[in-house]
């Protein structure tokens, strides 16, 4: 997930020797594209290098892909694929549809008293939807009655037996995450059990079954409280971020509004599974040391069990409007004085991209000019830090970094206009431009160097749009030029086109040290 940040995230430089860009740039990826017939796609990489394949599907759908009111539901389908099917996951099948049926009916009545309760709120008769105290007497009752239910679903559950069967297999890393344009899913299993990792990734997605849907909310509000609101700049980089995007569904965090997780209905979560977990919206990835021949057939087999999906998954069509004046935020947080800075910018694979990935690089790192001139020159920054960050839809720019004490988040983000300001009135010299060129050709060879590193790149990279974005990224970013450069820098550092968050310390807040 990408965040608007304070600080704390360089990107990584090292300068490789001009004589290696030639074998680097000419590296690709044998990625081998095959279709099944409901309209899934399969991307195959054999790599030979030990008996290992790392195994993933990525299904084109994220947070990105929501609604009001529905918010988080992307992610919190990313819990629910690790529920099992009806032969994983528990003792007793019949028994569990009959306590989800019965969950249902008392989330019907539970859904009745909510509204009671919302317009209670709105007359002002309630001052916090969520204190007990305020909740009626008939929905206490209710809660009781649904707390039973999940009790008798937990006692013939088999807890997390997707996991236990992979690592019986020797599979090892099963994870999965969720971002603004897509959810991926992914393990490292032995090659001898790919046929394995066939039939459990294919049941999950022909049978799956959502137990505990309405208890593993909790789980997503106890992963909230801990990656925002527990965290000094959390909620302020939350609010910052819905300050930006003005009509584009990446305004709303990941993790859903936290209004919005609770109404979340069983009905809603089944219409939002078959829009968007269809065949022809998934992608599965395989890397490692495998026979062709041999895994097409057993996809196929396996695989083409899965329908089509009745409709086509709809695009994002809301995009972002035209911002037409600078935005502020002044916050006091639990944290040392700092700057984030915003700027609106392109989507994946837009031809400004390149130019502004090479831009972000000769700000940010350790060499960059952002580190010379605030930290080690002015010495008004402790760090800083610049990222192009382009999504699926739409693309952002993000720089900024922590003031050193005794000097203000406003010297800091002065210093970075003038960075800016320079770049675009001069060129970038050959020999800088070198450098920066030399430091991404050195990632995309690191990419390649593991059967996992490759497999993410590919979800990645066709999550956002493109899986071939692996083997032309590299060559579009060797072709930007210093005029590349000077033109996007004049583009979109305009004033009108930028938001900027300045974080001050909260009175009683001890002075942290730079990490």
């Amino acid at each position: 997930m990408r965040h608007m940040r304070s600080g704390k995230k360089l990107l990584a430089a090292v300068l490789l020797h001009g004589a290696l860009l030639v074998p680097l740039q000419a590296q690709k990826v044998p990625v081998v594209e095959m279709h099944l017939t409901n309209g899934m796609r399969l991307l195959l990489v054999e790599r030979h290098d030990d008996p290992s394949i790392a195994g993933g599907w990525v299904a084109h759908v994220g947070s990105s892909n929501e609604r009001l009111g529905i918010t988080g539901i992307a992610h919190l389908f990313e819990h629910m694929m690790f529920k099992g099917t009806p032969t994983i996951g528990t003792k007793d099948y019949q028994k569990d549809l009959e306590i989800m049926a019965a969950q249902e009916r008392v989330r019907d009545e539970m859904r009745q008293e909510e509204r009671q309760m919302r317009a209670g709120y709105r007359r002002g008769a309630i001052d916090d939807l969520t204190k007990p105290e305020n909740q009626t007497a008939r929905y206490r009752e209710l809660e009781k009655e649904f707390n039973r239910l999940i009790a008798a679903q937990r006692d013939i559950m088999v807890k997390n037996e997707f996991d236990l069967i992979y690592n019986g297999a020797g599979g090892s890393g099963m994870n999965a995450f969720t971002s603004e344009d897509m959810t991926a899913y992914f393990i490292n299993v032995p090659a001898n059990k790919i046929e394995l990792w066939m039939w459990m990734e294919s049941e999950r997605l022909l049978h799956p079954v959502f137990r505990e849907f309405y208890a593993e909310r909790d789980v997503v509000f106890e992963e909230r409280r801990m990656r925002t609101e527990s965290t000094p700049l959390g909620r302020f980089q939350e609010e910052f971020s819905a300050m930006f995007w003005e009509s584009s569904p990446y305004a709303w965090p990941v993790v859903g509004w936290p209004s919005d997780l609770p109404c979340i209905s069983k009905a809603q979560a089944d219409e939002f599974y078959t829009t968007y977990y269809s065949p022809q919206n998934i992608t599965l990835i395989l890397v490692g040391d495998f026979q062709r021949g041999q895994v097409e057939a057993q996809a196929r087999r396996y695989f083409e069990r899965i329908p089509r999906g009745p409709k086509t998954p709809p695009d994002v069509v809301t995009l972002e409007v035209k911002q037409l004046a600078e935005k502020r935020m002044r916050a006091e947080a639990e944290a040392n004085p700092q700057v984030d800075l915003v700027w609106h910018t392109v989507a994946f694979q837009h031809r400004d991209s390149y130019p502004l990935e090479i831009l972000a690089q000769v700000l940010s790192t350790r060499t960059g000019r952002l580190h010379k001139s605030l930290v080690l020159g002015k010495g008004v920054a402790t760090e800083t830090y610049a990222d192009q960050g382009s999504m699926k839809w739409e693309g952002l720019f993000n720089a900024g970094g922590e003031a050193k004490e005794g000097h203000t988040p406003e010297e800091v983000e002065q210093g970075i206009y003038d960075n800016l300001d320079k770049l675009k009135k001069e060129d970038v010299p050959p020999e800088e431009l070198q450098k920066v060129k030399n430091n991404f050709a050195a990632a995309e060879y690191r990419k390649l160097s593991s059967n996992y590193q490759i497999l993410m790149h590919l979800i990645r990279n066709d999550g956002e749009g493109d899986w071939q974005e692996i083997n032309e990224a590299g060559l579009k970013i060797q072709a930007v030029t210093a005029a590349d450069v000077k033109r996007v820098a004049n583009l979109y550092f305009t004033k009108e086109n930028r938001a900027a968050a300045i974080y001050t310390r909260k009175p009683g807040t001890p002075a942290k040290e730079a990490q």
